[in-house]
């Protein structure tokens, strides 16, 4: 495979977003033994083989072996130095990867032709013990291009929580902080999204929004500035801010944002890929091992950029554990 199969970026100067990351690791990556849940087509096979490629992860194939196969000849890939596990279909390659990650044997999962809700039911089976003690979230990392913002952009939650609770956002604002310091330096500037700027009880979002706002002033959430409601223009834009005569560290500048819910969230995303073009890696945090997760659409950058991604949450959760 060439390396323009796997190119990201905007612009003939731009660096691809991927290797910026994988940059940023250094030369000591202990890559990470992965599943890879049903890897059968090109986009999905090719992301975990070059994935591997960049000394990012160790993959062990787990599908129907024949689809496997095929995908690899149609790249002209040869499998023949990765262990290949087995499975009828993908739900059964999802339980297998799970029960592994579960088990020690793989230090992550990386989620190859399946939909999400396929991967996540096994994730959450509690039978399986992957689950820790916080809700599990999915956490995009947006490359923009700097002369439209100076920053990616975190945004949270796109992909697993539907209809999430007050609850529920402490955790996914939680882990959008912890991959953020896992990743780059700094305190990150979280906005918790809605329709407006101003608290009202006919919106929801408005009120979890300022109690997460409260939290965090509190230290109940660690790690970050976080103020909210925000709504999107205002977020991310200093003069729509100062227009609207909002006072506050985030507004303008904001590194993370925190979305009401998945359908918000999601369009929110395929927007700034489709009509904007901006790439995407993709994480599920909160569980024992990361968890790549990209849309089934995703290119071959995306899932590296994941991969990159799992090894600086890796790395930052061995190192608090010994803290």
């Amino acid at each position: 495979m060439s390396e323009s199969n796997v190119t990201t970026g905007k612009g003939p100067d731009a660096i691809p977003f991927y290797r910026e990351l994988i940059r940023g690791l250094g030369t000591d990556i202990t890559p990470l033994r992965t599943a890879v849940v049903n890897p059968v087509d090109n986009n999905s096979l090719a992301g975990a083989l070059e994935a591997a490629k960049a000394g990012l992860i160790v993959p062990v194939l787990i599908g129907p072996e024949q689809l496997i196969r095929k995908a690899a000849d149609e790249l002209g890939a040869d499998l023949s130095g990765f262990e290949l596990i087995g499975a009828e279909h993908g739900h059964e390659a999802a339980d297998k990867g799970v029960c592994m990650a579960a088990s020690g044997e793989v230090d992550a999962l990386m989620k190859g032709h399946i939909h999400t809700h396929e991967l996540l039911r096994a994730v959450m089976d509690k039978g399986k013990r992957l689950l820790t003690g916080r809700r599990i979230s999915h956490v995009f990392l947006i490359d923009i291009p700097h002369e439209n913002y100076p920053k990616p952009l975190f945004l949270s939650d796109a992909a697993v929580n539907i209809r999430p609770t007050l609850a529920h956002k402490k955790d996914i604002t939680q882990n959008a902080i912890d991959l953020f310091r896992a990743c780059r330096e700094g305190t990150p500037k979280v906005a918790i999204l809605s329709a407006t700027e101003q608290v009202t009880e006919d919106i929801v979002s408005t009120i979890h929004a300022a109690a997460l706002s409260k939290m965090a002033e509190r230290g109940v959430i660690t790690g970050g500035i976080v103020d909210g409601p925000l709504a999107f223009d205002n977020a991310i834009s200093k003069e729509a801010a100062k227009a609207k005569h909002i006072r506050s560290e985030v507004a303008g500048d904001a590194d993370i944002l925190i979305v009401p819910d998945i359908d918000s969230g999601n369009m929110l995303y395929k927007q700034m890929k489709y009509l904007s073009g901006y790439n995407a890696a993709g994480l599920v945090v909160g569980a024992r091992v990361p968890i790549m997760l990209t849309s089934r659409a995703g290119d071959v950058g995306a899932r590296v950029a994941s991969a990159a991604l799992a090894v600086f949450y890796a790395r930052h959760q061995e190192a608090q554990s010994k803290l």
